[in-house]
């Protein structure tokens, strides 16, 4: 077949991650529109996707740019969106885009919102067209090999699964742009900073959520509407215990992000800048060494956003081009995306909230809920 068009919506920090995962696919895709409301953005993107290629020796042609996706979307030639603008926005953008039978790849959160999650989901299946969120840690390789060593039964019964993100986001990250550490656009550091692992826990406990109780505050960013520490127990109906703790208060920089995995026959734990490192590897069933899976399972990565990109991507291709479901698929990206909203709903009736179907809850219910008397 064909190599698939993408384009990319949004030109902001991240995007540079899809345009090296694009690069790194370039046998099955290929890059031929950039929009961004600032133009300079968009050009930048462009230009710096032309000159990557050249590096790899690649003939094409520059992306086109634009500043109004809906002008984009006249565009016949285009099959396949990224959108990369701010949270907010990521449901509006994506119906437009799917209701002119477009693929779409969102980046997480899917959306701030669960009604609205829904119906990205079902107007998706509606016209036939692939829904994939970005959660791309699920395709590190020492996530990899922890799935396999429990879909395996190496653990024997799993007790309980831990997230922990310590991070340090200041002042000057926040002022870069307004939408950041708001209800309407952003969600707190629960929502942003902690949605990649708290994807995890649920991924890895795999089963359905029975309950979730949190605490949340906002210690050191006043300027901020959202919380800058979170705390969450998510119980599951297997009995299994989700714990994350999530925090932007760290000083006087990034301390960790782990994932601690405690089971009858076996404890893990991945740590590293973005889950990229084994750092303890334990069974009963003495099948491999901390060293010998270290060795295979490590990478080396420069920043937070690890290298899950080019094979989220290699994923959301094949999905489309051989009509199969993507690994993380809009009923999957909304499994997150639920837990976090559980967890401002808790905070707000300060008990546990019990799991149902059919949830109605967005960010913009708790505008004011941490302000302070």
């Amino acid at each position: 077949m064909s190599k698939l068009r993408f384009a990319l919506i949004g030109c902001g920090r991240i995007s540079a991650h899809h345009l090296q995962a694009l690069i790194d696919n370039y046998k099955e895709a290929e890059l031929v529109a950039v929009c961004d409301l600032i133009k300079e953005k968009a050009e930048v993107k462009a230009n710096e996707y032309l000159h990557k290629t050249e590096e790899v020796k690649l003939s094409i042609e520059k992306p086109r740019v634009f500043t109004d996706y809906q002008k984009m979307l006249q565009e016949e030639d285009i099959e396949v969106y990224s959108i990369c603008t701010e949270s907010g926005y990521h449901a509006e953008i994506a119906l437009n885009c799917i209701n002119k039978k477009k693929h779409i790849l969102v980046e997480k959160p899917m959306t701030l919102s669960l009604s609205e999650a829904d119906k990205m989901i079902r107007e998706a299946e509606k016209n036939k067209v692939k829904l994939a969120v970005c959660y791309q840690n699920r395709f590190n390789p020492t996530i990899q090999k922890l799935m396999q060593s429990i879909k395996e039964g190496r653990f024997g019964r799993i007790i309980a699964v831990t997230a922990r993100i310590l991070w340090n986001r200041n002042k000057d990250y926040y002022k870069q742009a307004k939408w950041r550490g708001t209800w309407k656009l952003d969600g707190g550091c629960l929502m942003n900073q902690c949605s990649h692992s708290i994807d995890l826990v649920q991924w890895i406990i795999g089963e359905e959520i029975e309950s979730v109780f949190s605490q949340i505050e906002n210690f050191f960013h006043p300027y901020n509407e959202t919380e800058d520490y979170g705390s969450i127990v998510i119980r599951f109906k297997n009995k299994t215990i989700g714990n994350v703790e999530g925090t932007v208060c760290i000083y006087p920089e990034n301390l960790e992000e782990t994932i601690t995995v405690i089971g009858e026959k076996g404890t893990v734990v991945i740590g590293g800048l973005a889950l990229n490192k084994i750092k303890v590897w334990n069974f009963q069933d003495n099948k491999d060494s901390w060293e010998e899976v270290g060795s295979k399972c490590n990478t080396e990565i420069s920043n937070v956003y690890g290298k899950g990109h080019t094979p989220l991507y290699e994923n959301f291709i094949h999905s489309i081009k051989e009509n199969k479901i993507p690994l993380i698929d809009g009923r999957e990206g909304k499994k997150s995306l639920n837990i976090i909203l559980m967890a401002y709903q808790s905070q707000k009736e300060n008990q546990p909230i019990i799991y149902q179907r059919g949830l109605k809850i967005s960010t913009l219910d708790f505008i004011g809920l941490l302000e302070k008397d």
